[in-house]
């Protein structure tokens, strides 16, 4: 285990400078401050709230699972929403400037911390850093790239998008029209994608489809109904309120295994930080 060089004193010193860390947090990402609303209005991503947690899974030496995990789940969601890259990466050397002047005054308040001490630490930190945005951009090309060329094969093919992102867990993104013939492939590829891949969890995302007539919503209850039976858990995420109401008028209701989510990003939230 790597050795620690922060102690619960830092902890406490962070969590009351807490807001005048946002503030200079924000002074340092100056691209990034006029487009945080834009953010959290298309990804669902909250840039503030994000940078407290990968400070404190940074500075905790037993949550280095927890900062892959998080690496993981916002590469997906930034390469599902196709936000800017610059944007992501000139974030997080603000928190890492942000966080070194923040240590910078600790040190000189407390005098705890040698010189040989800080270089450990700035080995330390930065890799994890470091590390963080590896595994961010690794999962944000592969799943960019998965999702580019699933997306191809549905405008060419009709074939359906079937994502990979654990060995038992994958996404379906569903994206543009869905008509009655869209939806027989789906039901037929996705029931077969299942065996072959031995898939357990079916993340089926709605947010791409504007809406769907009363027969394709009749058809995609048929296909969870499906999966379920082959012992897949579905889990819908991104419904728009129209296709809401349409399925509420109707009476149509999921069943009880199925889970539901307002976004992607909630889900993989759920099931790769919790």
């Amino acid at each position: 285990m790597e050795k620690e060089f922060l102690d619960e004193n830092f902890n406490n010193f962070f969590e009351v400078n807490k807001q005048r860390f946002e503030s200079k947090l924000l002074d340092q990402a100056v691209n990034v401050r006029d487009k945080i609303n834009d953010i959290l209005r298309v990804g669902d991503i909250d840039l503030i709230n994000n940078a407290h947690k990968l400070i404190y899974y940074v500075i905790d030496g037993e949550k280095q699972d927890e900062l892959q995990a998080f690496a993981k789940q916002e590469g997906i969601a930034w390469a599902t929403h196709s936000l800017t890259l610059y944007f992501k990466l000139e974030w997080v050397q603000a928190i890492r400037r942000t966080l070194w002047s923040f240590i910078q005054e600790y040190t000189k308040a407390t005098q705890k911390l040698t010189i040989d001490t800080i270089f450990d630490l700035e080995k330390l930190l930065n890799n994890r850093i470091d590390h963080f945005l590896n595994v961010f951009f690794i999962n944000y090309s592969t799943y960019k790239d998965a999702l580019i060329s699933a997306q191809r094969e549905v405008v060419e093919n009709l074939s359906v998008p079937i994502i990979p992102i654990t060995p038992n867990m994958c996404i379906l993104p569903l994206i543009g029209s869905v008509d009655s013939f869209r939806t027989t492939i789906l039901e037929e590829k996705v029931l077969i994608e299942i065996g072959r891949l031995h898939i357990q969890t079916l993340i089926i995302d709605l947010s791409g489809v504007a809406e769907m007539e009363t027969e394709i919503i009749d058809k995609l209850m048929k296909m969870i109904s499906g999966t379920s039976m082959m012992g897949c858990q579905s889990i819908i995420t991104g419904l728009r309120p129209v296709v809401v109401r349409q399925m509420v008028k109707l009476g149509i209701t999921f069943e009880k295994e199925t889970k539901t989510y307002g976004t992607l990003q909630h889900a993989l939230n759920e099931y790769f930080i919790k």
